[in-house]
């Protein structure tokens, strides 16, 4: 795995240090304007869009998925669509199609509203698998094949889908090819008490709106940014441990796992972590990646590509304390900062 040299903080949008940071942080805030609590879920959401992956957001109805999804597009002043999953959806109705014209006896090509740069595809369970299917060559190639003809998608460009876990009619569950093209999955829950009371005061009268802090230029120069941020070998060491223990378990002092892991994480959770690593990074002002950060964002990148066996499903055992005890085995590279300190640097001794 490639790593960057560490610089002095990474900053093409105004060329200025921290520049990169602050906007983030600009963006976050814009959106917490509307957003009451699920500081978690509008994160990731923003890791994924600078990591340059997609999203999956499982949670119950009404806890702002949408509204979410929404107000980061506004914030960061991309193009958004918003398609409604049915089970009567066609894969025309979401890529496009060829159309024949009486009058010029051709066929012309009608662009579907995946050609902008935020896609919400709002409860994507609800579509059968020829639909969700449609969507694999947008996420994978970021083009769309109508016709014999390849139609580049814009850039950025991301897929933000939600889902329903409590339904269980007409829901038709994501396979597993389609769920390793996100780069994360978001878990979101109920609002707290006190979350709840702030919700009934801003959304009862007058709701707020965001205003727009970012644009796709400028959010186009923060991937690179986040591409820039510096990767220590045993960081890359650690991350590719921590994905290797999902299928080989028994080389890591876990035996036990394998009789509860069916398929391990693929390579797309490797390259995953590193890349939302990264982002974070750069969102928490460093230009360079710490394990912390690949510890927090372990269970959003590998949980839901894992592929539990039946005996697992039947004891219970769910995916993300999989990756709990992956975590707790596989031990992580020291951090030794460096004394005196000179800006923000630091070394990483071995974990052996």
């Amino acid at each position: 795995m490639a790593q960057t040299s560490p610089g002095n903080g990474s900053s093409s949008p105004g060329n200025a240090p921290g520049e990169p940071t602050r906007l983030l942080r600009a963006a976050l805030h814009e959106v917490s304007t509307v957003i009451v609590g699920q500081e978690r879920m509008v994160e990731r959401s923003l890791i994924a869009l600078v990591a340059r992956g997609h999203c999956l957001i499982e949670g119950v109805p009404g806890i702002a998925k949408t509204l979410a999804v929404s107000t980061l597009a506004k914030v960061t002043g991309g193009g958004f669509a918003r398609l409604q999953f049915t089970p009567d959806l066609v894969p025309s109705d979401i890529i496009g199609t060829r159309i024949y014209r009486p009058s010029t006896e051709s066929f012309d090509v009608e662009l579907g509203p995946v050609f902008t740069n935020f896609i919400l595809a709002d409860e994507i369970n609800r579509a059968p698998a020829k639909v969700q299917s449609a969507l694999l060559e947008v996420m994978a190639e970021r083009q769309v094949s109508i016709g014999g003809t390849t139609y580049p998608l814009p850039d950025p460009f991301i897929v933000i889908a939600t889902q329903n876990p409590v339904e269980s009619e007409g829901v038709y569950p994501l396979p597993e090819a389609q769920r390793d093209r996100f780069l994360m999955k978001v878990d979101v829950g109920h609002p707290k008490a006190h979350e709840e009371m702030e919700i009934l005061r801003r959304m009862s009268a007058r709701p707020p709106t965001a205003h727009q802090v970012l644009d796709p230029v400028t959010l186009s120069e923060l991937q690179a940014d986040a591409e820039r941020v510096h990767v220590h070998q045993l960081i890359a060491d650690y991350i590719v441990r921590l994905v290797m223990a999902t299928r080989e378990p028994e080389n890591h002092q876990m035996p036990d796992l394998r009789q509860a892991l069916e398929v391990g994480a693929s390579p797309r959770a490797t390259l995953g972590l590193v890349a939302s690593a990264r982002a974070l990074a750069l969102l928490r002002g460093r230009d360079y990646v710490l394990p912390d950060d690949v510890r927090v964002l372990a269970h959003d990148v590998i949980a839901h590509r894992l592929v539990l066996t039946f005996d697992a499903l039947a004891d219970g055992i769910t995916p993300g304390q999989v990756v709990d005890r992956i975590l707790s085995a596989v031990p992580a590279p020291r951090v030794i900062w460096d004394e005196p300190p000179t800006g923000e640097s630091a070394s990483f001794a071995s974990h052996r």
